[in-house]
């Protein structure tokens, strides 16, 4: 997001910019709305001036999409150009969009005089033919100015794409800018104080465009942009590469920190890169700017030789100059000229803050000079009493007020936080905060205990007995005397008792193996809702009848090593469960005999006949079939069938 000095300093977001179509696309798009928009229809008894106006409106609808469309992309081109970065950095700068730009209003004119021109012969068209000629005439001509311009909306299109892939950068935010020469841990840098990923590699001209990343620094949002490394040449022998650098130095209103490689290891001495400082530094006017000698790890800088020194004194007393050229503070040496190193990570946080401090001091600064502070001043009063006697009476606090201010501090300063603890006791990983030093109990030694007095919003002790393990015991032994007593022998018993007691254990048994039975053949038999509804029923009538046959079928075992006689109580068994015949009155339900049970069975079934063809639900069924299913109706007729035309 770079602005012109010239254009008020604008936030865009160039991945939101639209697609610029292509000729052919724009054709196509305003001819089919054309003739989706615009009657079709012509009748031959239309009156000729009926044509006229026909013909007229399909003319100027599509002079007007026209219009529109080259229209909304010439104002979207036309807010590309707020872009500096790419328009003073590629090699078809400004001065190239802006003849495109002019070609594309250019066309939008001629297609508007097209337009004109054959409205007006269209008024004097004296045929349908003539009116048809002169309608495509005007297409044609203004789809050939379309497909001339179409070069120019494809070069639109390529600058959009090279725009899409610009980083977002928000002019009128705090801004940290990096630069310096290649390779000297302009990168590394960024992805230590930021979440950026960056690519770092050992050579130079890694960074080839401007990286974006964000980072924090007393609860406010700082964005630090990376840039390309910069050579000691010429403006004019800076290639798009540099000039990306360059433009940003030039347009944001940042804070700028210059790095020095005082080690060497980038293949630059400190001589080339002073020289480089010293060539730009006309661009870090107005600017809060910090000299940062980085790669502390390989040479500090006490220790680099006496001319070395001396061009990092020169540099810091010039970045000094540029502070107190701003009307600012004179500021020490160390916010001015910083060590670090990114691999140690030595320094690299204090490097951050240094930066972040300065530019929102500079942006207060800033702030405080307009006139408009001194106007807000002037609506203020300080009223100031009158004395009314001699007695001198100064300005005091309570002394209970300062009392509790001192304790507050003093307990602020006594309390230890967990980091603090966790610090002092071996730091992460060694030292386990306690979570259970602040609960408020009666007593304190209940922190530490294993088992929670309070569990899933119960209280724990009212679910423990400490007798359990004695209650379980004794219940245990309790089991075993039940167990022990169940089993009866029969010597105890009398002669009728036992007879009773033989009688419920041959029961048992033959329930048992009935059961059995049932369940090894289950697999093999069909489940049947009439058969079961049915033996249902015949229960109920065995019931009633008074259990005659109950007994016959309690004497026969059913498993009898026979199958003969197996099948045979099997048969007998169904037999009892079949129904009663439908004529057949039942006590309760309101007939007379079997012959008014059975005429009133007869219309029941007559008069849910009709319903039943119809094949409707029930009364309530209204629904409306289709009289004539497509699957029936539609298609090619035959030959000779004219019937349903």
């Amino acid at each position: 997001m770079f602005v012109h000095k010239k254009i008020k300093m604008v936030q865009c977001n160039f991945k939101r910019i639209t697609v610029v179509p292509n000729g052919m696309d724009i054709i196509d798009i305003i001819l089919s709305r054309t003739h989706r928009q615009t009657p079709t229809v012509v009748h031959k008894g239309y009156a000729i001036s009926r044509l006229r106006q026909f013909y007229m409106r399909k003319v100027k609808y599509t002079q007007q999409n026209f219009h529109e469309k080259l229209s909304t992309t010439s104002r979207s081109s036309r807010g590309w150009m707020i872009s500096t970065l790419f328009m003073e950095t590629s090699s078809m700068g400004r001065a190239n969009l802006l003849s495109y730009v002019f070609w594309i209003n250019t066309s939008r004119n001629l297609i508007g005089k097209i337009s004109k021109d054959y409205v007006k012969l269209l008024k004097y068209a004296d045929s349908l033919y003539r009116c048809k000629s002169l309608m495509v005439a005007a297409l044609g001509r203004m789809c050939t100015v379309i497909k001339r311009v179409g070069p120019s909306l494809a070069y639109l299109q390529l600058i959009r794409q090279h725009m899409a892939r610009l980083p977002s950068i928000d002019p009128n935010t705090r801004t940290m800018l990096i630069c310096g020469y290649p390779n000297v841990g302009k990168s590394s840098f960024v992805n230590k104080i930021t979440m950026a990923d960056v690519d770092v590699q050992p050579y130079a001209f890694t960074t080839k465009s401007l990286f974006v990343g964000h980072t924090d620094y007393k609860y406010l949002r700082y964005q630090v942009i990376d840039t390309p490394g910069i050579l000691d040449r010429p403006f004019e022998d800076r290639n798009i590469i540099e000039m990306c650098s360059i433009t940003a130095l030039a347009h944001l209103r940042a804070a700028v920190l210059f790095f020095l490689d005082i080690s060497g290891s980038c293949g630059y001495t400190i001589a080339q890169q002073a020289a480089l400082f010293h060539s730009i530094k006309s661009l870090f006017m107005n600017k809060p700017l910090i000299i940062v000698c980085n790669k502390t790890d390989l040479q500090p800088l006490e220790g680099i030789p006496d001319e070395d020194m001396k061009l990092v004194m020169q540099m810091k007393e010039e970045a000094m100059k540029t502070v107190l050229g701003q009307g600012g503070e004179a500021s020490s040496d160390d916010s001015v000229l910083l060590t670090m190193s990114t691999l140690t990570e030595e320094g690299v946080i204090a490097v951050k803050n240094a930066a972040c401090e300065r530019l929102l001091n500079q942006r207060v600064e800033v702030k405080l000079k307009p006139k408009k502070i001194n106007e807000c001043l002037n609506r203020f009063h300080v009223a100031i009493p009158k004395p009314r006697d001699q007695k001198e009476r100064p300005p005091s606090i309570p002394r209970a007020v300062l009392e509790a201010k001192a304790k507050q501090a003093a307990e602020k300063e006594k309390r230890k936080t967990e980091k603090d603890l966790e610090n002092e006791n071996g730091g992460a990983g060694v030292y386990s905060a306690n979570l259970r030093k602040n609960y408020i109990l009666a007593n304190d030694e209940w922190k530490e205990d294993i088992l929670p007095e309070i569990l899933d919003g119960h209280n724990v002790y009212d679910f423990i007995d400490p007798d359990i393990i004695e209650t379980l015991e004794e219940l245990e032994r309790e089991e075993e005397e039940e167990d022990d007593d169940f089993e009866m022998d029969g010597n105890d018993l009398t002669p009728e008792e036992q007879e009773a007691l033989a009688a419920i254990r041959k029961k048992k048994s033959l329930l048992i193996q009935e059961h059995r039975m049932k369940k090894r053949t289950a697999e093999n038999r069909p489940i049947d809702i009439h058969k079961r509804s049915v033996s249902v029923r015949g229960c109920k009538r065995e019931r009633s009848l008074g259990r005659e046959d109950g007994a016959e079928a309690m004497d026969i075992d059913v498993n009898q090593p026979n199958k003969k006689l197996r099948l045979r109580s099997r048969s007998l068994s169904r037999s009892r469960s079949q129904s009663r015949p439908p004529h057949e009155v039942v006590p309760g339900e309101g007939f007379k005999d079997s012959t008014q049970k059975a005429k009133a069975l007869k219309l029941n079934r007559k008069s849910v006949k009709k319903r039943n063809k119809d094949a409707r639900l029930g009364e309530a069924d209204r629904v409306i079939p289709t009289l004539k299913p497509k699957h029936l109706f539609s298609g090619k007729r035959s030959t000779g069938k004219t019937q349903r035309r």
